[in-house]
C-alpha cells in the first residue's frame, strides 16, 4: 500500500494501535530501494498478515521524510501502538528483514496480557488473573498489569462490600469520611462506571490530597490506565486532577 502525508495518521499511526506497521520510505530513482522492495513484500506475505507494510515515497512526502528525520533511503521504520519503535538502514538481507519483522510480533506476555484484559471485561476474574500471572514485568506494560488487577481487585470488592445505597448513606451523613467515599468509588469502577468512580476519588483529592499519602490520586491512576478505550473522559480528569493538585 502506497501511503502519503494525508493518509498517513489513519493508514499508519491508528493501524499501528491494533497490527504492527513496517513503513518503507523510498523513491523511484534509488537502486537500492529497488532491491530491497520485493525483499520486504516476500517477508511480509509470510507474515499472513500480522504485520501491515506501506510504502512512502520520501520525494512526494517531504513533510513525513523530515518529520521522520529521513537522511537516506531505503529507510524503513516500524510503528507500534501509534509511534515508532525501530528501524533499519539500506538494503539489508531477507534474513534481517524477516528477524525486524519477527521482534514486532506480540511477546507471550503480550498476549497473556490482551487475554487478561478479555477476561476482565466478560467478567471472569478469576481467569484474568490466571493470565496476568504469565505477565513478565516490563515497563512497556507494567501500568497497564498493575491496573487491571486493581480493577479485579475493585469487581471484587463491589461484589462483597457494602451497597452502593448503603455507601451513599453514609457518605450523606458524613462527606469527610473518605473510605467510605474511596469504597464507592471502588463500586463504581468494578462495574465499569469509570466517571463517577474518577468524580469520587477526585473529591477526596480536593478535600484531603495527603490522604493516605496520597491514595486517592494512586487510585485515579490506576483508573486512567482501566479507562484507555476513553481517551476523552481519561484527558478531561487528568486536567481535573492536576487542577486539583495544584
Amino acid at each position: 500500500m502506497d501511503v502519503t502525508t494525508a493518509t498517513f495518521e489513519r493508514e499508519v499511526l491508528e493501524t499501528s494501535k491494533s497490527l504492527p506497521v513496517v513503513a518503507d520510505f523510498w523513491a523511484p530513482w534509488c537502486g537500492p530501494c529497488r532491491a530491497l522492495t520485493p525483499i520486504l513484500e516476500k517477508v511480509a506475505k509470510g507474515f499472513g498478515g500480522r504485520v501491515k507494510l506501506v510504502k512512502i515515497n520520501s520525494d512526494d512526502n517531504q513533510e513525513l521524510s523530515q518529520a521522520f528525520g529521513i537522511r537516506s533511503i531505503p529507510n524503513v521504520i516500524a510503528f507500534k501502538g501509534g509511534k515508532a519503535v525501530s528501524q533499519f538502514l539500506g538494503a539489508v538481507p531477507e534474513g534481517q528483514v524477516r528477524a525486524f519483522f519477527e521482534k514486532l510480533l506480540p511477546s507471550p506476555s503480550e498476549l497473556a496480557l490482551a487475554r487478561a484484559e478479555a477476561l476482565f471485561e466478560a467478567g471472569k476474574f478469576d481467569e484474568a488473573d490466571a493470565e496476568l500471572a504469565k505477565v513478565k514485568s516490563d515497563p512497556d506494560w507494567d501500568a497497564r498489569v498493575a491496573a487491571l488487577k486493581q480493577g479485579i481487585a475493585y469487581a471484587r470488592a463491589g461484589k462483597s462490600g457494602p451497597g452502593e445505597a448503603e455507601l451513599k448513606a453514609k457518605l450523606a451523613a458524613n462527606p469527610a469520611d473518605h473510605e467510605t467515599r474511596a469504597a464507592l468509588a471502588a463500586l463504581h469502577a468494578g462495574k465499569h462506571r469509570y466517571r463517577e468512580a474518577m468524580e469520587e476519588l477526585l473529591e477526596i483529592v480536593r478535600r484531603a490530597k495527603n490522604w493516605k499519602d496520597g491514595e486517592a490520586r494512586k487510585q485515579l491512576v490506576m483508573l486512567f490506565n482501566l479507562a484507555a478505550d476513553q481517551p476523552d473522559l481519561v484527558s478531561e480528569y487528568r486536567r481535573k486532577l492536576s487542577s486539583a493538585l495544584n
